[in-house]
């Protein structure tokens, strides 16, 4: 018995290490994909590519999907040509939520976003219903070791807005007439971009109790379509 308990345990881990990993891979894709539309697929020409290509190698995804990625960024292979989506809904809590992505089938992006929804107590919403909490931003992602105080201050200088951190990452908030103006300076100060693009931010943040929101953005992130997702927490 205790042999076979065992063998679950080592199971279950090693699914939930699947799982982490594929979901690891799945955003480096997406970070490939927008890299690609944005800049093109040469990486000697696109540093966002090139800096989403070294964290593929340092995730040691197979070169195989990194070179799906790029196709599918450049609208090239059997997947076909990629069409933007834009989707409003609420999550557990009214979390307000907008999800961004491209895919080449929407009715079946469509229905996997519905499920997930509906399975965390989330639901769509009517166009516009949601995008009024938010405004527009250019929102560019970098390593969080990589802004110090005086580059924050910097930044503002420059034009940036503001500045969230998480654990790791950086996000960097400007008007999105001033995107490129910030890339530019983030580039001449040798500081990485791991992704930048037109977004949103929400005018007014609120603080669920329970979180349950959380498990809802998880999913949805699991979905290869979903490149961006907006909150107002």
């Amino acid at each position: 018995m205790a042999g076979h308990s065992h063998a679950k345990n080592v199971k279950r881990k090693k699914e939930a290490g699947d799982k982490k990993r594929a979901a690891v891979f799945s955003r480096i894709s997406r970070l490939i994909i927008s890299a690609v539309r944005e800049g093109g697929k040469d990486p000697s020409s696109n540093p966002t590519l090139r800096t989403a290509m070294e964290k593929a190698k340092e995730a040691d995804m197979p070169k195989e999907n990194v070179e799906r990625a790029i196709k599918r960024g450049a609208g090239e292979g059997e997947e076909g040509e990629l069409k933007s989506f834009f989707f409003e809904a609420y999550g557990p809590e009214d979390v307000a939520i907008i999800i961004e992505g491209s895919t080449d089938n929407k009715n079946r992006t469509l229905g996997e976003i519905k499920d997930s929804l509906k399975k965390h107590s989330g639901k769509l919403a009517d166009p516009g219903s949601v995008k009024w909490l938010f405004s527009p931003k250019g929102v560019i992602e970098v390593e969080k070791k990589e802004i110090t105080e005086k580059t924050s201050l910097e930044l503002i200088e420059a034009g940036g807005e503001d500045i969230d951190e998480t654990s790791d990452t950086s996000f960097l908030y400007t008007s999105p007439d001033n995107l490129e103006k910030i890339k530019r300076f983030l580039l001449e100060k040798r500081i990485k971009i791991s992704s930048s693009r037109p977004g949103w931010r929400a005018k007014i943040t609120i603080s669920p109790k329970k979180n349950l929101y959380k498990a809802l953005l998880e999913e949805l992130r699991g979905c290869e379509s979903v490149e961006n997702i907006y909150t107002n927490t």
